[in-house]
């Protein structure tokens, strides 16, 4: 009785498989190479050139601390004369001013990753309402986006999302 249920099973799964396969070969399947739209789209270098804005002078800020930081260390290591109270100072400074520049390269870094998720999200819709207009305005069944192991250069319409989003990126009110 098993028996007879897996081989119906098996009947039954064979043939949505070969129906399947026959509908496939009507669809019009089209294939998106999604690593070149985060690298190439203009919406991309927008949010990269709006990121090294906002944070570029904390982190020249805080490279500006290193740099003295460094100084202080050599002063140290040089030892000009310092006396014992001069350079346990110095020493504490050192070791507050190294503290500090952890601290705001950690809390940098933090509020970098957060601000870069934040953009990539609002990319990612982007990208997906582009790849979606330009598969309903070509006809396609079935977008297929990367990694795949294999995509001719015949189904890849990465060129047109990209067009899609650069008219886009000129013509935000004016979507294409």
């Amino acid at each position: 009785m098993a028996m007879r249920r897996l081989s119906l099973q098996l009947v039954c799964l064979a043939s949505l498989v070969c129906i399947s396969v026959a509908g496939a070969q009507e669809a019009k399947i089209g294939y998106v190479d999604m690593k070149r739209l985060f690298s190439e789209a203009p919406q991309v270098q927008k949010v990269r050139d709006n990121l090294d804005r906002e944070f570029r002078p904390r982190d020249e800020a805080v490279g500006a601390d290193e740099q003295r930081l460094e100084q202080m260390e050599q002063e140290l290591t040089e030892n000009n004369g310092l006396s014992l109270s001069q350079r346990q100072t110095l020493e504490l400074d050192i070791r507050n001013l190294r503290r500090s520049i952890q601290r705001r390269r950690e809390d940098l870094a933090e509020e970098v990753r957060f601000r870069t998720t934040a953009e990539t999200n609002a990319l990612e819709e982007t990208i997906a309402l582009a790849v979606s207009e330009v598969a309903k305005a070509g006809g396609y069944d079935l977008i297929l986006t990367s990694p795949v192991a294999f995509a001719s250069d015949r189904l890849d319409i990465t060129d047109d999302v990209l067009q899609w989003l650069a008219s886009d990126a000129t013509n935000p009110d004016q979507t294409p």
